[in-house]
């Protein structure tokens, strides 16, 4: 990367790229100018830190890219719009073999690509380890953006995408192991259901949140953010038979996988009791009157899942 320089590497990672539709001026400005056809623009961003949030050892460069940008991604589709471009800020180490980066910025265009984004700009610069950080933009398509806060009592709380997937696989390379290659790829790299935010919001949901730091506590947030309580019910909870089998070899109950793992990138909407559920979507519980969250009306003991800062 020493040898290759800043602007070397710019124009490495847009060489021969196909820019998404709405881009106006891409990379090679000051900035970039997309097209606002809804005259708002959904905006999230996030930062992958090595030895935090990835770690090469265990993921390649080109999983660490598709990952940090799936993230991102799934924000924006859980706000119910559409996503439409990527900016990647890309701080590396001078020594970082330009393949390491050609591979992360491969899997970051790969994975923008599902959704028909793009990476339209960002920045390059050194630092003594490798942090990513990407804004995803969206468009709403004339639909009003479904929040954290819009769920009333009465109504229906369902799932779509896989759940406790990314935390076997991360408990599986804690392990030392490799396999099943299904469950540990899941966590080097999530599926987040992309379509079924657009969909959802659609359909009438009342609320929404991307689950990325596990089922409990994403519930909590928004829970707390609506005023409402949050029931979940044990015996619709998604438990995986791949998640069993690891989790026997392991020692451990897989429902605390699903429960609290995050970094699957599901999504977690409420929605009226009127309202057919979208295909894709399953019924976890019900929303009630009340604060907090229970499971079969009792309280889970243990931690909610993950949040940064705390020991």
């Amino acid at each position: 990367m020493a040898e290759l320089g800043e602007f070397g590497l710019i124009t490495r990672i847009n060489a021969g790229r196909m820019l998404p539709p709405g881009t106006l001026l891409g990379p090679g400005d000051d900035a970039a100018v997309l097209i606002a056809a809804d005259r708002r623009v959904v905006v999230t961003t996030d930062v992958l830190v090595e030895g935090v949030h990835f770690r090469l050892d265990w993921a390649t460069p080109h999983q660490v890219g598709r990952k940090a940008a799936a993230a991102n991604l799934a924000d924006v589709a859980a706000m119910g719009a559409v996503p439409t471009a990527l900016v990647v800020g890309l701080a590396v180490p001078g020594q970082t073999p330009v393949s390491t980066v050609d591979e992360l910025t491969s899997g970051m265009w790969d994975e923008a690509g599902r959704v028909g984004a793009g990476i339209v700009g960002g920045d390059v610069v050194s630092s003594a380890e490798i942090v990513i950080s990407v804004t995803a933009l969206g468009d709403l398509q004339g639909r009003a953006p479904l929040t954290r806060s819009g769920a009333q009592a009465d109504e229906v709380l369902a799932v779509c995408g896989r759940l406790g997937w990314s935390a076997a696989g991360l408990a599986i390379l804690r392990r030392g192991w490799r396999s099943p290659p299904t469950v540990v790829g899941a966590h080097q790299v999530p599926q987040p259901p992309y379509t079924a935010g657009p969909q959802a919001a659609a359909a009438g949901a009342t609320a929404m949140i991307d689950i990325s730091d596990g089922l409990i506590a994403d519930a909590g947030h928004l829970a707390q953010a609506s005023g409402v309580a949050i029931d979940i019910e044990s015996a619709a909870l998604p438990v995986a038979p791949e998640l069993i089998d690891v989790a026997a070899a392991l020692g451990v109950d897989a429902r605390h996988w699903v429960l609290t793992g995050g970094e699957d990138h599901a999504f977690l909407g409420c929605f009226p009791p009127a309202v057919a559920l979208p295909a894709g979507w399953t019924r976890l519980g019900m929303v009630r009157a009340g604060s907090g969250v229970t499971i079969d009306d009792r309280p889970h003991e243990g931690s909610p899942g993950w949040a940064h800062f705390e020991s």
